[in-house]
């Protein structure tokens, strides 16, 4: 057997050890793996085998076409983020996060409660529990803090605007998906929009009144809705322009608690809410009706965050005792559990999980040890932690998705960027 055919059947193996971790079948991989010498830890769930199988069969059954093309690669090998149906075994491209470096401390009269970037990541925002909102051009921190070039303070000052509309704090902040305007929520119980394309605006240009604080919302990718959690079991969608206000037909579709975290799929198809009441919810893009729900997601833990992956395949979501899931929606179940920040117990502070700009890492800042725990995306291998800095609990986290920067808002009243340097 020469040196070539060794590493194809290693590789075979390592395929047929991913495809019984992606079909439940963990303890015959493990035992596979030990016999053959293989580390268990790099063979990430994935159902390459069997994508390749079918694959093969399919030209193996109908070997010509009439217009004599072949179906062997009929699938969309263009695929965005991460897809463990065929991607598992591909190296990170993407600067571990235990690289990053603090560019920027923003310091605010009381605790920073949101943060958030545009589609693009060439703005930031961060919200306060003194009820001001700071916009950040982040490209100008970059100029001085990461390439060095040598502008005046006054040319490099990165706060654009500073918005006061609130009567209490900010709880969360999305840009819109098309326009220049910031959309804040507070425990206020409004939702307030801000045009920051006007360089005088300090006050909302329309808002809405809800009933109860908000505590989290989504934009519709195409601009026109906003999909709103407050205080209370039922899941809100509003059209931005009417602000007509829209729930689902069927009161049994609805959460047990209250919601405390939404978001679109890119590609608008689907929603994803996570509860207090444990559970995670997948909703139509359209009709707004729960279509799946993931019950007790993290064995009746709180939800703290439920974010979709760019394919809209898969949702990661975070319990409130810092555990950390990946879940595949066409088979209902948790295919990688990301373990070994928090400890054990409830965290009153606990921040959301996120990917970085590629999906090949998902992050959690873990309260206990004040660090940012890092894990491999496909394999949920351990890396390195990164030392953050605060000096009180971190209240929220959010990573841009176009390049290797991301925000922590602390009890310290303090926010820090952070950004890979090269």
């Amino acid at each position: 057997m020469d040196r070539s055919e060794i590493k194809d059947r290693e590789y075979l193996y390592k395929l047929i050890i991913g495809q019984l971790f992606y079909d439940g079948y963990r303890q015959v991989a493990a035992n596979l793996a030990e016999e053959i010498g293989m580390v268990q830890e790099h063979a990430a769930p994935s159902d390459k085998l069997f994508r390749l199988f079918s694959i093969a069969k399919q030209f193996s059954d109908e070997p010509e076409k009439e217009n004599g093309e072949s179906s062997l690669f009929k699938y969309n090998a263009e695929s965005m983020g991460l897809d463990l149906e065929y991607d598992a075994d591909i190296a990170s491209t993407a600067p571990e996060p235990a690289s990053y470096e603090t560019v920027f401390l923003s310091t605010h009269k009381a605790p920073c409660r949101s943060a958030t970037f545009n589609i693009d990541g060439s703005l930031a925002a961060i919200g306060s529990a003194d009820c001001s909102i700071k916009i950040y051009d982040i490209e100008k921190i970059i100029a001085r803090e990461v390439r060095g070039e040598n502008i005046t303070d006054d040319q490099v000052q990165p706060v654009i605007r500073t918005l006061y509309d609130h009567m209490d704090e900010v709880s969360c902040l999305a840009f819109h998906s098309r326009e220049a305007i910031l959309i804040s929520g507070s425990h206020d119980k409004t939702i307030k929009f801000f045009d920051y394309s006007k360089m005088a605006v300090k006050r909302c240009m329309r808002s809405i009144r809800e009933t109860e604080p908000v505590r989290a919302f989504a934009v519709h990718p195409g601009g026109e809705f906003l999909l709103v959690a407050v205080d209370h079991p039922t899941l809100r969608l509003y059209n931005i322009e009417t602000q007509q206000c829209y729930v689902s037909s069927n009161p049994a579709d609805q959460h047990e608690r209250a919601v405390v975290d939404v978001c679109y799929a890119d590609n608008a198809k689907l929603a994803v809410s996570g509860s207090l009441d444990g559970d995670v919810k997948i909703w139509d893009g359209i009709s707004n009706r729960c279509v799946q729900t993931f019950t007790r997601a993290h064995d009746g833990i709180p939800i703290r965050s439920a974010k979709f992956t760019r394919n809209a395949k898969y949702v990661l979501t975070t319990g409130t005792d810092c555990s950390v899931k990946l879940w595949e929606l066409s088979t209902n179940r948790c295919i990688v559990a990301y373990t070994g920040a928090g400890g054990s117990g409830f965290s009153d502070y606990s921040a959301p999980a996120s990917f970085n700009h590629n999906e090949d890492y998902v992050l959690l800042p873990d309260d206990k040890s004040g660090s940012l725990c890092t894990w491999a995306s496909r394999t949920g291998d351990r890396k390195r932690l990164l030392a953050l800095g605060h000096t009180a609990p971190i209240r929220d986290f959010v990573h841009s998705k176009t390049s290797p920067a991301f925000i922590t808002c602390s009890e310290d009243c303090k926010a820090r960027f952070w950004y890979k340097k090269l």
